[in-house]
């Protein structure tokens, strides 16, 4: 086994607040409707949103095999320091290239008011070698798109989660 993380930081001219309700407080309405080119549904499975929240995502023909489901199982959601973690528990490269997979989210406000967001990948590969840079490019393109695209509609929709 190979444990390994990756992270990646962005950062937006929205206000934080903002990309905090609509990125993870509001993911199962938003998302499936601001990226329905990639995601043909999302569902609760289990919880309310909160810590223990099972979902499921499914992926339109766009997105590349294996991943054509994920499901995650939130594991911090802390509203007060901008801290969101999850774990992938099925689909994806689970079972197949992974053990473990599981991210952590956490913004912050930056020094001349915009909003920094730091993705931070935390893995554990099934065998002795490591994830390939392509595998690893496709474990933060998802959640650093979906970020992306949040960001996207909240620019373009000044009032919405105000």
């Amino acid at each position: 086994m190979v444990a390994g993380s990756i992270a990646e930081v962005s950062s937006s001219t929205v206000a934080l607040e903002r990309l905090w309700k609509a990125g993870i407080l509001d993911t199962d309405k938003l998302m499936p409707q601001i990226a329905s080119q990639f995601i043909s549904s999302m569902k609760v499975l289990e919880g309310d949103g909160g810590v223990g929240t099972v979902r499921k995502y499914t992926f339109t023909e766009a997105v590349k095999a294996p991943v054509n489901f994920l499901k995650e199982r939130v594991e911090v959601l802390d509203s007060e320091n901008k801290i969101f973690k999850y774990s992938i528990i099925g689909g994806g490269l689970i079972g197949l290239r992974l053990k473990l997979c599981s991210y952590e989210l956490k913004f912050e406000l930056g020094s001349d008011g915009s909003s920094v967001g730091k993705l931070t990948l935390q893995y554990e590969t099934l065998d002795d070698a490591d994830l390939s840079e392509e595998e690893k490019g496709m474990l933060m393109e998802g959640p650093m798109g979906m970020m992306k695209a949040v960001e996207g509609f909240l620019l373009a929709n000044p009032d919405a989660y105000t």
